[in-house]
């Protein structure tokens, strides 16, 4: 790749960088010319540049490990999207902590590879953590699609009350609700059509619906 992103530490060197905001504070876009002529560098060394804040260094320690680090995270996670986002995380992660590399540890590579593989199992933990949450969620439901609070909406109130409250109402929930109660889907048929977890599709049903009883003055 001939464009890289990375947070610029204090006192780091900025050649053709352009500022741009990022979820980590400043960030450096660095674009590299032609190569140099000479011996390519160890990766050994070019992490020490690193760590002294040698943005052309870490250029050329991605083109020597990228490859790896993407490779290492894809084989744990198995989607080539989660693999480019930890990937990217390992990087930022790299340019913040390379004067923690120790060469009496362990070679280069291997430290950056450790990084990515520790990555890739932090976001398989957190994706199956989620998961669990949510099935808990499911299990913890009742078996009716819709509960008791859509028919109080239902048979208390007219429509065109209705309506009004769907205001009041997130764009997300509304949506969510406007096909289940207007169109008569089932949860798993607005999961369908929206192209979002089931989850979070009943979780935002069952929100828009207790805003809609609040905001109709239904009372339990």
């Amino acid at each position: 790749m001939s464009l890289l992103q990375l947070p610029v530490r204090p006192g780091a060197s900025r050649h053709a960088v352009g500022r741009a905001a990022g979820p980590w504070g400043t960030l450096a876009r660095v674009e590299r010319g032609p190569d140099e002529g000479g011996a390519p560098r160890s990766a050994e060394s070019l992490l020490s540049d690193v760590a002294r804040g040698d943005d052309s260094a870490f250029a050329a320690l991605y083109d020597a490990l990228g490859r790896g680090v993407f490779g290492t995270c894809l084989g744990v996670l198995r989607d080539p999207d989660h693999a480019a986002e930890v990937a990217q995380e390992v990087w930022v992660e790299v340019w913040r902590t390379a004067a923690r590399f120790d060469s009496v540890r362990g070679s280069a590579r291997t430290w950056t590879l450790t990084l990515a593989h520790r990555r890739a199992v932090d976001r398989v933990r957190a994706v199956q953590a989620q998961r669990d949450r949510d099935q808990r969620v499911l299990d913890g439901s009742t078996e009716r699609e819709f509960d008791v609070v859509a028919d109080e909406v239902e048979s208390a109130l007219e429509q065109v009350r209705v309506r009004d409250c769907l205001g009041t109402l997130t764009p997300t929930q509304k949506q969510a609700v406007v096909l289940a109660y207007y169109g008569g889907r089932t949860y798993r048929e607005v999961a369908d059509e929206l192209a979002a977890p089931l989850p979070t599709v009943k979780t935002r049903i069952r929100d828009g619906l207790l805003r809609l009883r609040d905001c109709l003055g239904v009372t339990s």
